[in-house]
């Protein structure tokens, strides 16, 4: 297909991490400090989102829209702290949801993920 570029592709998963397209980038299955509290895991998981950002050249201030999924839905609060100190007033619509996640659970394992679209003009 013409105008779509796929990136991150990881053939075990069936998944693209972040695909370009037209004038819209999709990153998905953004995450990271898995383990950590579940600020260190919400700033990770930006930190995951800035870097895969940077490979198409663009930054958080290009997000307009984010998928929230949190173990705990009562941590949004956690969230919008950190969200007001990375995005600074820049903020993208946002949906979140609660989801027992394929992946690690407990008090040890992931608690934050988030997939987003940005705009790249």
């Amino acid at each position: 297909m013409s105008g779509i570029i796929r990136y991150d592709i990881n053939e075990e998963w069936a998944h693209s991490g972040i695909i370009e397209a037209g004038d819209f980038v999709y990153v998905g299955y953004c995450v990271g400090n898995i383990g950590n509290t579940i600020e260190k895991q919400i700033e990770g998981a930006l930190d995951h989102l800035e870097s895969r950002l940077k490979i198409v050249g663009i930054g958080l201030e290009s997000v307009v829209q984010m998928d929230c999924l949190f173990r705990d839905i009562w941590n949004i609060p956690i969230m919008e702290a950190v969200f007001k100190k990375r995005f600074k007033g820049s903020y993208p619509v946002r949906k979140s949801i609660q989801t027992e996640f394929a992946h690690r659970g407990g008090d040890d394992g992931l608690h934050f993920q988030l997939d987003a679209v940005a705009y790249k003009n």
